[in-house]
Formats: C-alpha cells, sequence, structure tokens
C-alpha cells in the first residue's frame, strides 16, 4: 500500500517543475512582501529537493512514505520560518538545515519506539521465568508483593508493568489468572540477581 502511494507520489512530482535559482530569488522577496502564493509555489517547486533529501533517509526503520511527509512539513516550515536573504543559496541551506533535522528526529523516534517494545519483551520474557521459578519454590502462585520484594520493586512499578504487557498483547485481565499476570510484569531482575551474585 505504501508503495502504490510513493508511486503516485512520484507522478505527481512528474508535472513540477523545480524552482529556478532566479524564480526563487523573485518569490523571497514575494513572501517579504506578504505574497502567499509565492510561498506556495516556493513550497512546490522545491517538493523535488525535500524527495532527495527523504531518500538519504530510507533503509533506517522509517517508511519512505513518512520520510516524504516529514520531509515535506519540513520544507513548509522552512518557507514560513526563513528570514534571511532572498538568495537561493542561503534558502536552500536553511531548508536543508531544517528537512534534516525533521528526518533525524523521524528515525530516532522510531529507533527508541523499537527500543521501548523489545526492552518491554525482554522484561516480561524475565518475569515470566521468574513467576514460574518462584511458583515452584513457594508451592503456589508468588503474590505480587512477593514479586515485587523479589525484583527490588514496588507494587505500583509491578502493576505499571503489567498494565502496559497486557495493553500490548490485548489480553483480557478477565481470562488471565495470577500465575500469568504475575509473568507479564517486572523488569531489571537479570541485573538485580547479578548485584546480588557480586554482593
Amino acid at each position: 500500500m505504501n508503495d502504490d502511494f510513493y508511486q503516485i507520489y512520484l507522478e505527481e512530482m512528474e508535472g513540477i517543475s523545480p524552482c529556478t535559482k532566479e524564480e526563487t530569488e523573485m518569490l523571497l522577496k514575494n513572501i517579504k512582501e506578504g505574497n502567499k502564493d509565492a510561498k506556495k509555489r516556493l513550497v512546490e517547486g522545491n517538493l523535488k529537493t525535500a524527495l532527495s533529501y527523504a531518500k538519504e533517509f530510507d533503509g533506517k526503520g522509517v517508511l519512505l512514505t513518512d520520510l516524504v511527509q516529514e520531509a515535506n512539513m519540513a520544507l513548509m516550515m522552512a518557507v514560513e520560518q526563513y528570514d534571511g536573504s532572498p538568495t537561493k543559496e542561503e534558502f536552500d541551506r536553511f531548508a536543508g538545515d531544517l528537512i534534516n533535522e525533521y528526518l533525524l528526529e523521524a528515525v530516532q523516534e522510531e529507533v527508541s519506539a523499537e527500543q521501548t517494545a523489545e526492552e518491554l519483551a525482554a522484561r516480561v520474557n524475565v518475569l515470566q521465568t521468574v513467576s514460574s521459578i518462584l511458583a515452584k519454590e513457594l508451592g503456589r502462585e508468588a503474590t505480587i508483593e512477593e514479586l515485587a520484594d523479589k525484583m527490588k520493586m514496588t507494587v505500583e512499578e509491578i502493576h505499571g508493568i503489567m498494565k502496559i504487557a497486557l495493553d500490548a498483547m490485548s489480553i483480557n485481565t478477565e481470562d488471565i489468572d495470577l500465575e500469568a499476570l504475575e509473568g507479564a510484569d517486572g523488569f531489571d531482575l537479570i541485573e538485580q540477581e547479578e548485584e546480588d551474585y557480586k554482593g
């Protein structure tokens, strides 16, 4: 689906002519005089440039269609914010820096989201193991308080991770038993146990 949208976008780009140096500088002057049509044309005439910036970030975890959208938003912001001299070189530099900033932030946010998801999955896996171990040691299911004590965490922290894990897995809390709930909560157990061994 994204490929289809991207292909349609490329086809639309073919009918838009890029701004020349002379046109860019004329548009910048007109914009300073409050001409809104000049802003629209300056954005339109630099869409291919924005696309080229977006392509440089392709393959870094963000869909190309999303990168194009970010680049276009940055371009529009650049046209709105630019207050330098009416020269193509200065405007291009200003717009390019802003587009790169938007794209870099989009990639970093995606990486951060993926890391958070991986960390949550790791915590859930660890707690599933701990829940099972405690159940065998105690001869019964461990309480949340016992898990919290074992994890060196508060009961509220355990509940918080449980909620996040359950939301992520779309599990109905009415259909899950205590052991499963306990297995879906907690973090930093491995690190804590390593510290215990060192101590």
